[in-house]
């Protein structure tokens, strides 16, 4: 009997060391170059009519803290990433389009410019202490960040005339209003003609069939309609897709 309980004693002490071993292995942090990259939980109930690599997971270590990723798309959704060839519906892309008579390299160089003075005459070129690092005619040309770049130096310039307009054709055109405006009609139908001009462009928004698009990156409350960018091209797919 006394042998029996040493078993038992020696058993229940190897159990407990086991136990307090393991505890400290699940305590330890996982190295973040190691760390895996959890799946959406989504993931599994994709559409096999879209490439799945559209919602593969990106680890967020390293990732732009204005991104939203891949994989944060709910369900019926995909995130208009700039990580695949949906980044082609950006603004940001590299997309020249000819609008009104003028070309411009990207959607954004387009809004940006509308920041910029039109010509010596404009009231936004008078203030001889206003320095505008380019023209407008170099905004049109530009692309990517550095389009918004651009376009965040400008309204730094805005704010220092007071002023809460841009131009487009030598008219005024409020830049936030309450209600889709003149900004907003211009934006559309730019983007209209951008995905009009761009076959890859037009083909990437159609692969998309009605899945529901959503932004790459975090927008504030309440954006104003040209700021939803998804939105119109959904509603430019709409139209595409009836015309099949």
């Amino acid at each position: 009997m006394v042998a029996l309980l040493k078993v038992v004693h020696n058993l229940v002490a190897l159990v407990i060391v086991l136990c307090l071993a393991t505890d400290g292995d699940l305590q330890q942090p996982v190295p973040s170059a190691t760390r895996p990259v959890f799946p959406s939980p989504h993931l599994s109930s994709r559409d096999s009519r879209y490439p799945a690599h559209w919602w593969a997971p990106v680890s967020k270590e390293g990732a732009p803290t204005w991104e939203i990723l891949p994989q944060e798309a709910g369900p019926g959704e995909v995130i208009l990433s700039k990580r695949n060839e949906l980044g082609l519906l950006s603004n940001f892309a590299a997309t020249p389009f000819t609008f009104k008579g003028k070309r411009y390299a990207s959607l954004e160089g387009f809004w940006q410019m509308m920041k910029y003075p039109e010509g010596p005459n404009d009231p936004r070129a008078k203030l001889p202490e206003l320095k505008w690092k380019y023209t407008r005619e170099q905004v049109a040309q530009l692309t990517s960040f550095e389009a918004k770049n651009a376009g965040t130096l400008a309204e730094e310039n805005m704010k220092k005339l007071g002023i809460s307009w841009v131009t487009f054709a030598g008219k005024r055109i409020e830049y936030r209003p309450e209600t889709p405006g003149e900004h907003y009609r211009l934006i559309v139908a730019a983007t209209r003609a951008k995905v009009r001009q761009n076959p890859e462009v037009r083909k990437v928004l159609l692969a998309t069939g009605d899945l529901i698009l959503k932004p790459d990156h975090h927008q504030g409350p309440n954006p104003p309609a040209a700021w939803r960018y998804y939105e119109i091209l959904t509603l430019i797919r709409s139209d595409l897709q009836k015309r099949r």
